[in-house]
C-alpha cells in the first residue's frame, strides 16, 4: 500500500498573476504561497482482481483507462501507460473542494506522487509540480494557474516566479524565524459557510486577459506590485505593514470581477477589522471558501467571527510539501 498527501495552501500576495493568460504575455507572474498542514491523501494499493477501482466522493470499477470519469484520475492514470490495469486509489481530504485553499491541486500533486511511489520511482517537487499543472492546464483546459500545484509541492513559505516561457523559479521566502512564528501565530482562517468552483470567476479573468482588457491588466500588474511588496515586508518582519497590504490586496481584488464577494462576506470582514484584525482578504478565486485576517487581538477577532456565525480553521504551516508517508 502507498499512501502520500499534499498540504492546502493559503495565498500571501500576488494571486492571480500565476495563470499563463498573464504571465506569458506581461512579462512574468509573483506571488508568495504558504502551505498549511491541513492534507489532500491518496491511498494506492493493488487489488486481487484486474481492473481499475476509484474511491472519492463517488465509487467507480472499470475495465480500461478512457472508462475512468474522474477526468484528472483519468489523465495521470493514461501518462503512466498501463498495459494491464490492476489499482485501487482511494483519496480523502482534511478540508473539502471549494473552500478556496487549492484542493485540486493538493490532489493532483498527491496522486502523481503515489502512482510514481506504487512504480518505485522518485519524482522531484519540479517535475511534479510541472506535470500536474500540465494535467490540469494543458489537457483538461481548466482556466486556472499554477500556484496550487507548485506550493503543494515545495511546501513552506515559497516565492515563485511565472516566466513568460511557462518555466517557474520557487525560492523560500527568506523571513527571520521570529518573525515566521509570529505570522504563523497571527493568521487566522475563518470559514465563510459559501463553497464554489473557482473556474466561473477565474475564466472570466482569462477572457478579460486574452483580450487584453485595460481594467483586468491594470489590476493584476497592481496585484503583483503587491505580492512583491508584501515579499518585502515580511522579509523586513514587518508584520504590521503586510497586513495592511493584505487590506489593500482584498479591496483592490473585488474590482476585477462580479461575484468576488457578498453582502455577507463584506459585513464579517467589515467586523473583523473593528475587531481586532490588521486587514484580511478572501483567500482563493473569490465567492466564498475562507476569510484570512493578521490579527492584533486574536481573542477579540475570534469572539466576533463566532458571534458572525464563522468557524475558524486552526493551521501551522506545512514544510514538507507532497510527500510518501507509507511505502
Amino acid at each position: 500500500m502507498i499512501i502520500t498527501r499534499s498540504p492546502l495552501r493559503v495565498s500571501l500576495g500576488g494571486g492571480g498573476t500565476d495563470l499563463p493568460s498573464y504571465y506569458r504575455e506581461q512579462g512574468g507572474g509573483f506571488l508568495i504561497a504558504a502551505a498549511i498542514d491541513k492534507y489532500v491523501y491518496v491511498t494506492i494499493l493493488r487489488p486481487f482482481n484486474e481492473g481499475i477501482y476509484l474511491k472519492y466522493s463517488q465509487l467507480e470499477a472499470v475495465r480500461a483507462v478512457s472508462e475512468v470519469k474522474h477526468r484528472i484520475i483519468r489523465e495521470a492514470l493514461r501518462l503512466q501507460n498501463l498495459k494491464t490495469p490492476q489499482i485501487e486509489i482511494t483519496t480523502l481530504a482534511d478540508i473539502p473542494a471549494g473552500t478556496g485553499l487549492g484542493s485540486s491541486g493538493s490532489f493532483t500533486t498527491a496522486l502523481l506522487k503515489a502512482l510514481y511511489a506504487h512504480r518505485r520511482q522518485v519524482i522531484l517537487p519540479q517535475e511534479l509540480a510541472e506535470l500536474a499543472a500540465h494535467i490540469e492546464i494543458d489537457l483538461l483546459g481548466e482556466p486556472i494557474g499554477k500556484q496550487d500545484q507548485y506550493i503543494a509541492a515545495y511546501g513552506g513559505l515559497t516565492r515563485f516566479y511565472f516566466n513568460p516561457d511557462d518555466s517557474v523559479d520557487a525560492k523560500p521566502l527568506n523571513i527571520p524565524i521570529d518573525s515566521l512564528f509570529e505570522l504563523e501565530e497571527r493568521l487566522c482562517l475563518f470559514f465563510t459557510g459559501f463553497t464554489r468552483s473557482a473556474g466561473d470567476l477565474l475564466k472570466d479573468q482569462k477572457d478579460k486577459s486574452q483580450k487584453r482588457d485595460s481594467d483586468m491588466l491594470q489590476n493584476l500588474r497592481y496585484v503583483k506590485d503587491l505580492g512583491l511588496r508584501s515579499q518585502e515586508a515580511l522579509e523586513k518582519g514587518d508584520l504590521f505593514a503586510f497586513g495592511k497590504m493584505m487590506d489593500e490586496h482584498w479591496e483592490n481584488k473585488k474590482k476585477r470581477t462580479g461575484g468576488m464577494s457578498n453582502l455577507k462576506i463584506d459585513n464579517s470582514y467589515n467586523v473583523a477589522l473593528q475587531n481586532g484584525a490588521v486587514g484580511g482578504k478572501l483567500v482563493g478565486a473569490g465567492g466564498g471558501g475562507f476569510l484570512m485576517f493578521l490579527a492584533e487581538d486574536k481573542t477579540r477577532l475570534r469572539k466576533a467571527m463566532r458571534e458572525e456565525g464563522l468557524e475558524e480553521l486552526r493551521f501551522k504551516f506545512d514544510f514538507d510539501g507532497a510527500k510518501t508517508v507509507l511505502s
